[in-house]
This record gives structure tokens, C-alpha cells and sequence, in this order.
């Protein structure tokens, strides 16, 4: 779904959702779209789900809540700070280990939690690192770079149980006291 005040703005979202194909008897583009046009099936069930936004994102914004307390005072254990201007939904718990202070890195401890079959990511590469963008042209400083080296996305799904929660706390732990 899109909302916006300006009818530019949604004619030019419509235009590139629907492959930017410009108005020519054959196929013609000279920008890049994309075909993000959503079913009226899906546009139904994601209706059905709003009912219950409020409800999941306090769940969600509860699971992060317990990751924090159970491990913020570990020493390299960091989480996302919520932006003074906003509420964050928290959709997605992830923590930044600093490997000098934890005693291990990031990838110890998704390897940690993978041989205990819980499933961990890290957080999304850059694009810039992407295969694909080799050889393109990158801006900025090395933020991103450092997000993805040290983030690890934690299970978070609304499902999950105190023991869930303590078996995937109970790892991390372990893994800081065995690599210290």
C-alpha cells in the first residue's frame, strides 16, 4: 500500500512499479522500474493483517526488551538505540558484538547458535559488497561496512517462548565465556 498527499509522487511510484515502461507501441524504457504491483489477494490478506499491527509490534517491541535485559551488561554486546523522534516497531531484534570485548565475533556466535539449530543471520550485507556492484562507485564512509561485520539479526519471531528465549540467551553467553 501507498499513501501520500502528492499525486506526483504516486504517478511516478505507479509508473515505476509497473516496469517503467514508457508510453511507446513497443517496449521502451529510459528509467529503471520494477514490477512491484501487488495481487488483490495479497492486498487483502495484508488488510486483514493490519487488525493486528498494534498487537504484533507490541510483541515484537517485547522481545527486544528481553534480549536487552538479559544481555546489555555483557561486555561488546550492543543493541540498536530507538531514535529520539520515533517509536521503533523492533521488527527485528539485532545485537553488534565488539569481538575484543566479547571474546568472540560475530560469526562465532551465529555458528555457535546454528550447531544448537537456532537460527541467526547477519545483518544485511552492503550493496556495495555485493557481487553484482563490484567495480561501482561507493560514497560514504565505512558505517555499513561495520554493521555488517559486527550485527547479528537474533530470532525474534512472536511465537517464541521463555525457554526459546533462554536456550538463544543461554548460547550467546556460553559462547562469550568459552572464547574469552
Amino acid at each position: 500500500m501507498l499513501a501520500s498527499e502528492s499525486k506526483d509522487l504516486i504517478e511516478q511510484a505507479q509508473f515505476l512499479s509497473q516496469q517503467a515502461r514508457d508510453p511507446a507501441p513497443h517496449y521502451e524504457h529510459s528509467q529503471i522500474g520494477y514490477n512491484y504491483r501487488m495481487s488483490n489477494m495479497l492486498a487483502a490478506i495484508g488488510r486483514g493483517q493490519l487488525t493486528v499491527l498494534k498487537e504484533r509490534v507490541k510483541t515484537k517491541r517485547e522481545i527486544f526488551e528481553h534480549y536487552k535485559n538479559a544481555l546489555s551488561d555483557m561486555p561488546g554486546v550492543e543493541f540498536m538505540p530507538e531514535a529520539p523522534y520515533g517509536k521503533s516497531n523492533r521488527w527485528l531484534t539485532v545485537i553488534l558484538i565488539d569481538p575484543d570485548r566479547f571474546g568472540a565475533d560475530r560469526e562465532d556466535v551465529r555458528l555457535a547458535l546454528e550447531k544448537k539449530n537456532i537460527e541467526s543471520r547477519p545483518v544485511w550485507k552492503p550493496m556495495h559488497m555485493q557481487p553484482v556492484f563490484k567495480g561501482c562507485r561507493m560514497v560514504g564512509g565505512n558505517v555499513s561496512e561495520s554493521l555488517f561485520k559486527q550485527g547479528l539479526c537474533l530470532p525474534s519471531g512472536t511465537a517464541m517462548t521463555k525457554e526459546d528465549f533462554d536456550r538463544v540467551v543461554g548460547v550467546i553467553q556460553e559462547t562469550a565465556k568459552c572464547c574469552v
